[in-house]
This record gives C-alpha cells, sequence and structure tokens, in this order.
C-alpha cells in the first residue's frame, strides 16, 4: 500500500528522519520518503494505514488531511 501524508510540522532533515524511524518500528520493510520542503511523506508499506498515522503523531508531528 502507498500512503502520501501531509506532515506541516515537518522542518527539517532530522524530522523526516525521525518520521521515517517511527514508520519503521512499525513496519521495518516499509519505504519511507519525506521531504521537509513539501511537507509531503511518501509510505511503501504493508501496516495499516491507522498504525502508520499513530506513530507519526506519537513521535510528535501532526498529520493533515
Amino acid at each position: 500500500m502507498t500512503l502520501q501524508l501531509k506532515v506541516p510540522n515537518m522542518a527539517c532533515s532530522a524530522c523526516s528522519e525521525a518520521i521515517a524511524k517511527a514508520v519503521k518500528a512499525v513496519d521495518s520493510t516499509a519505504t519511507v520518503q519525506a521531504d521537509p520542503k513539501t511537507k509531503f511523506v511518501d509510505i511503501e508499506t504493508q501496516a495499516a494505514e491507522a498504525a502508520i498515522r499513530t506513530a507519526i503523531t506519537t513521535a510528535g508531528y501532526t498529520i493533515s488531511d
């Protein structure tokens, strides 16, 4: 499953790394591409979308719908 999520408070490369780490804690095989300039995170994962969203918000980031 491919997800594209907008994370407005992702500001730098450290943020994108933290988001990738949070996603990989849920699905270690996930592919994560986070771009602080566009604020979009593209994720290829087998995990449920709700679990991915929870991992990102638990890491301290917001997701806009």
